[in-house]
């Protein structure tokens, strides 16, 4: 049996990994500390295997005050949490990252294993910051892993899929605009997580789903999973190229970011669900 810590309580993400661990309570006990003041200072992580430091900022806001939040809760709260995991005895630390180290979506090249980092805001930067100080605490008695996911969404998840869902079910219409884009349902997410806890992985992975997605058919989709329908059309594309230019929103929803499909294979399946199921999954009422 072994013991997780997750930091963060009440994430998104830590919450849900501990929902999905709570599964096989015979083989996992977790616990959570919550990072908003500095009373985990006084946690024992003696006790623990490993620690999954998921807690940081995520939405990225212009203004100093903005800058200086992100690398000190996103790079030095978690490099300061790998080193006291170590300094007690913990076995393995998964850093939670993303794939904002290579910056901002874009008509760039397939992001693949020879892809440079180029984070572009201050979430990716304090993000790479924080891999580059917390990768040299590795030794043969500490095992590291860094997890790049892309856009991770699922049932009561926050970001962009919310409000592509919010228009599906709202508009008759939407833009048919060719892009690609890596994703990954918060299952998914979940049992790849497990899996490096069980096998006592160490270095950087790049989760996703098996499939990429387009915007508009994943609109469709969505429209689809409350019995209505969405038509897609190509009228408004080159408004939108040229929108493009000025709103880098525009860039967010119809860019293209995808990681190359090999490198987010692993040994076990942990892609529970497909993209049209984890779709349906997340728009249940129920």
């Amino acid at each position: 049996m072994k013991k997780i810590l997750i930091t963060g309580a009440n994430s998104y993400i830590g919450t849900s990994l501990e929902n999905w661990l709570y599964k096989e309570s015979d083989k996992y006990i977790v616990d959570t500390v919550d990072m908003r003041s500095d009373s985990w200072k006084e946690k024992d992580f003696s006790e623990f295997d490993v620690v999954f430091h998921v807690a940081g900022i995520v939405h990225v806001k212009s203004g100093s005050r903005m800058k200086d939040l992100h690398y000190k809760i996103n790079r030095d709260l978690a490099i300061e949490t790998a080193i006291k995991a170590k300094t007690e005895g913990v076995k393995q630390f998964i850093f939670m990252s993303s794939m904002s180290v290579y910056g901002d979506s874009s008509n760039k090249e397939v992001i693949d294993q020879n892809t440079l980092p180029t984070p572009s805001n201050f979430y990716g930067k304090s993000k790479l910051q924080a891999e580059e100080g917390i990768k040299p605490l590795e030794d043969n008695g500490y095992k590291v892993v860094i997890l790049r996911p892309p856009m991770i969404y699922g049932k009561g998840c926050k970001g962009n899929y919310p409000k592509l869902a919010k228009a599906a079910q709202k508009l008759p219409i939407f833009p048919d605009i060719d892009n690609q884009r890596s994703m990954l349902h918060i299952d998914n997410f979940c049992e790849f997580v497990k899996l490096m806890i069980d096998y006592e992985e160490s270095g950087v992975f790049f989760p996703q789903n098996a499939e990429y997605m387009k915007t508009s058919e994943m609109v469709k989709v969505i429209a689809k999973a409350h019995a209505k329908k969405v038509k897609l059309t190509k009228i408004f594309n080159p408004l939108l190229e040229l929108m493009n230019l000025k709103i880098g929103l525009i860039n967010k929803v119809f860019g293209n970011l995808v990681y190359e499909k090999s490198m987010s294979d692993y040994k076990i399946n942990y892609r529970i669900w497909d993209l049209e199921e984890s779709i349906k999954l997340t728009e249940r009422k129920s």
